[in-house]
Order: structure tokens, then sequence, then C-alpha cells
């Protein structure tokens, strides 16, 4: 006869569920905010209105995060991975941010101070006017095309002949009653100065007319006073001069005119 093993009667085992529970973070997590894309490589920063040194203000300085859609304060602090003032330490200490001879180089291991800049009210791109980053490609561009219009007005310099270098010297205001040699090298600090300029003004035809009036003058063809510019000979006026004005400059602005065609005619005759 087969038996049949009885259950003990009482409540069924509790079934244990087996899946191991997920430990909460004991940290508060950090929000996510949107930010600006920053990249991690070093990058130069430039200040836009002084070329001294100046450190940043960070008391207070909030930005929008669109993200949370709020204002939330930021500041750098060295140790700090956030700039965020919310996810920092309530004990850490700002950074001074400085610019020293109006530059500010942020090497890439310093990702905070890269960001921080990135989303500073200050920057160009945020609409600031205090500071910008400098474009690494374009400033060599630039560099480059700095150093090759020096080479142009230098070798402008060389391949000239004495008669234009002196026109140009004496529409700067050089004088050239001296040794050749020291108006080239007038001339030469005049290219270094302002390259573009040195060239432009041998096809300069104000620069022309200013060289011609100056000789004229030299050469007694003309006089020129502050009230009004003569011929030399029958002190017979040409042209008056307002009063503050310079008469150099008058006279070329009326020689550039066809009024003053015969004026122009006489002097260049006279200079022969």
């Amino acid at each position: 006869m087969n038996q049949t093993t009885k259950r003990p009667q009482g409540r069924p085992k509790k079934l244990v569920d087996e899946t191991p529970v997920q430990e909460q973070p004991t940290k508060k997590a950090s929000r996510s905010v949107k930010r600006k894309d920053v990249s991690y490589e070093a990058r130069e920063f430039q200040a836009l209105n002084s070329g001294g040194t100046f450190m940043l203000m960070q008391s207070g300085l909030t930005v929008y995060d669109e993200k949370t859609d709020s204002i939330r304060e930021i500041r750098y602090c060295e140790r700090e991975n956030s700039v965020f003032r919310d996810e920092q330490q309530p004990n850490s200490v700002k950074t001074p941010v400085i610019f020293r001879m109006g530059r500010l180089f942020v090497p890439k291991q310093k990702p905070n101070l890269m960001e921080y800049l990135s989303l500073h009210p200050g920057n160009k791109a945020n609409g600031g006017n205090l500071f910008t980053v400098v474009d690494a490609v374009k400033k060599a561009e630039l560099d480059m095309d700095a150093e090759f219009l020096l080479n142009d007005a230098i070798t402008l310099l060389r391949t000239k002949e004495l008669d234009d270098l002196f026109a140009v010297a004496l529409a700067f205001g050089i004088d050239i009653d001296r040794p050749t040699a020291e108006v080239k090298h007038d001339l030469l600090l005049k290219a270094k100065k302002s390259p573009k300029t040195f060239i432009e003004s041998f096809d300069n035809p104000v620069v022309a007319m200013k060289s011609m009036v100056k000789q004229a003058a030299n050469y007694q063809v003309i006089s020129v006073k502050s009230d009004g510019v003569k011929w030399f000979d029958t002190n017979k006026l040409i042209i008056s001069v307002p009063a503050g004005q310079d008469p150099t400059d008058v006279f070329v602005r009326y020689c550039m005119t066809e009024a003053a065609a015969p004026v122009v005619a006489e002097i260049e005759r006279q200079l022969g």
C-alpha cells in the first residue's frame, strides 16, 4: 500500500528575491547642464582693452544654464572639477585668474579654467568686451603676412631709385640734406613701423605732390607761411591758409584740384 507524505501545516515559505539590490550613492549627483564645447588643447586668451596686468572678477558671477533653466554662479577653483559653485565643495577657495601683458595662456592640463573662460560673460564669444580667445591658425597667418609685408617694404627700399626714395622721405618729413645712408636709415625705421603705409606711399599721388611742394619750398619757388602760400619771387598770394591748419597740407590739397593745374605746372617748370 502506497503511503502519501503529508505537507506540514502552516504558511508557505516566503520566496526571497535573489536579485541584488543596487546601492544608492551616498553623494548627491551633479546636475547635468548644457555647456559649450570646450577644447582641451592649450589655448591663449587676449585682453581686449588692456595690454597690462589685470584680474578677472569672480564674485557673484552668474550665467544662464539652458539645461536647468536657471541662473547659476560660476567661479574658478583650481582643485575643483566643476566651475559651478553648487557643484563645488563649500570650503573651496577661488583661484585668481590673471592676465599678464594682456595675455593668458591656459595649458590643456587645466580644463576647468578653460571651461570657466569659455562660459565667462566677459568673453567676446558670449557678447563680452573683456577678452577673446586667440585663433592660433589666424594668428600664424597674420604673423606670416606681416613678415612678408615687411620684406616687401625693405625690398623697395633697396631697389627704388634715389629720386623716388627722397620723394617719399620728404613726404614723411625726413631731412634729405644729409648723407644718403642716414636718409635710408630713417626710411627703414618708417618701413618697419608701418610697412603697408611705406609701400603704398610710392604710388600715392598725395605723397608725390607733398614731395614736390616741399622741394618747391626748399628751392625757394614758393614761400609757405602759416597764413598762406605765396610765390617766392613776386610775393604774390597763391592761397590763404585758415587759422590753425597746416599750410603744407592745405596747399597739397589745393594742388590736387583742377583749379591748381596752372600753379602745379609752373612749379614743375621752375623745379625743372
